[in-house]
């Protein structure tokens, strides 16, 4: 609990209206987030905040909860939040209106994939609270369904991806448009200094910096370990640790989408109900899926990073990074899919013998150690013909090119003049330095 909770405090404790706190009290929260103790008071004092905080901590309640308070039921479309992925803005739109149900004030999920014509009457009722993705949100505003007139608040949850290249230009335009007299709150778990200098352009002079990570950028209820493992044996390995581990509810990550239906695939040929989740799946069927798993009809989900960021079920117990991130802060966002909200969890990364510096590198980020999983039990398969040909031929390769030392003359037998000419200014090496290497962390499995 000292993790994440300030023991020391309860909402009461906050200030926030009666009506809020029925909603917290009936959802069984009684102490906040070191986040929400923090980022909650910053709110209801105006301040503009760029927050950030480990995964599973309720970041969502952080800023949901403010507004909830501050917000009025007569002043439609007040508040924008913009999220990276439609699964993250239903999320965000179904906690907060879960934790406003004695309130009366509403929240819209405006996201592409879905019936735009059920979006405007939702707006059409009448809602205080906009949460959406930036390109559904940009559309309804051109065709005039959304006005960003009246907005007092301006949120970006998950600022790090929302304010990469891929939106970017979204969100300038888009708070181009808001007000610029507004509050601006702007969260994620992985804030660097980059994204933050590009964060505070779109903010005032007065900016709040709340961090709350502290040690480890990931929770200390997630157990984190690696397995060495060769590419071709990957998915053998997925299966013998699904059939002999028998993990409650586990999320796979892949780097592809082509992965991702492969491996499913493969899982569903061994008898193993796996379902997949990526961009490219309709979003009616990737609702479904997200539904199948809350309602714990499914195990084990196959996912692309799409789900990184935007999946909060609380009952994941594991893990498994089937693919290793390039990039170590995707690693933060995925393993923490589990453990969210106290509970402990599990995260188990396949590591090939070429990517020790990669997982060094996700190390570094996060502040943790990452041990290794041995497993015995787990007989790697031969190496394939193909892999095995190429191997010899750049074996031969090198053997080829290795230079004879017998030709080379020793440093101390050469004349003076050949030195002067080899070597700056004359002054030649006493003897041959040896050559370092950094050995792999990786055994290659014997076979």
């Amino acid at each position: 609990m000292s993790d994440a909770f300030d023991t020391t405090k309860t909402f009461a404790d906050l200030e926030l209206c009666d009506s809020v706190l029925r909603g917290v009290n009936e959802a069984g929260f009684q102490h906040p987030t070191d986040i929400q103790a923090a980022l909650i008071p910053a709110m209801l004092a105006g301040s503009d905040v760029i927050g950030q905080a480990k995964t599973g901590t309720g970041k969502t309640a952080a800023f949901g909860l403010p507004l909830l308070h501050l917000l009025h039921k007569d002043e439609p479309m007040a508040a924008l939040v913009l999220t990276p992925t439609r699964e993250l803005a239903a999320q965000v739109a179904a906690e907060i209106n879960e934790l406003g149900k004695h309130t009366p004030i509403r929240c819209v999920c405006i996201i592409g994939g879905e019936s735009m014509r059920h979006q405007r009457k939702d707006l059409e009722r009448g809602a205080q609270i906009i949460v959406g993705t930036p390109g559904r949100v940009m559309d309804m505003q051109q065709r005039g369904l959304i006005k960003f007139d009246a907005v007092r608040f301006a949120i970006l949850d998950e600022v790090d991806r929302m304010l990469d290249i891929g939106f970017r230009e979204d969100i300038r335009r888009i708070l181009k448009l808001v007000p610029e007299k507004r509050q601006t709150v702007f969260v994620s778990a992985t804030i660097d200094d980059q994204i933050e200098r590009l964060a505070r352009s779109f903010m005032g002079e007065d900016v709040n910096r709340i961090t709350t990570v502290s040690g480890s950028l990931t929770v200390q209820m997630v157990d984190q370990k690696y397995l060495s493992v060769e590419p071709w044996d990957k998915r053998s390995l997925l299966l013998h640790l699904l059939r002999n581990e028998d993990p409650p509810t586990t999320l796979v990550f892949c780097k592809t989408k082509a992965t991702v239906h492969k491996v499913t695939k493969y899982l569903r040929d061994k008898s193993i109900e796996a379902r997949e989740i990526h961009g490219d799946l309709e979003q009616n069927k990737r609702n479904r899926v997200m539904a199948s798993m809350r309602q714990g009809k499914l195990n084990v989900l196959i996912a692309s990073d799409l789900a990184a960021r935007g999946l909060d079920v609380e009952h994941i117990t594991h893990v498994i990074n089937y693919d290793l991130p390039e990039d170590p802060e995707v690693y933060v966002h995925r393993i923490g899919r589990t453990a969210r909200a106290g509970r402990r969890g599990v995260a188990w990364s396949f590591v090939t013998p070429e990517e020790g510096q990669r997982l060094t590198e996700i190390e570094k980020l996060t502040g943790a150690l990452i041990g290794e999983f041995e497993y015995p039990d787990f007989k790697p398969g031969p190496v394939p013909s193909d892999i095995h040909d190429q191997r010899s031929r750049e074996q031969r390769r090198a053997e080829q090119t290795k230079p004879d030392r017998n030709l080379v003359t020793p440093v101390e037998e050469l004349s003076e003049q050949e030195k002067a000419r080899l070597f700056p200014g004359g002054i030649a090496p006493k003897s041959t330095t040896p050559r370092r290497t950094l050995g792999s962390r990786f055994r290659r499995r014997g076979r």
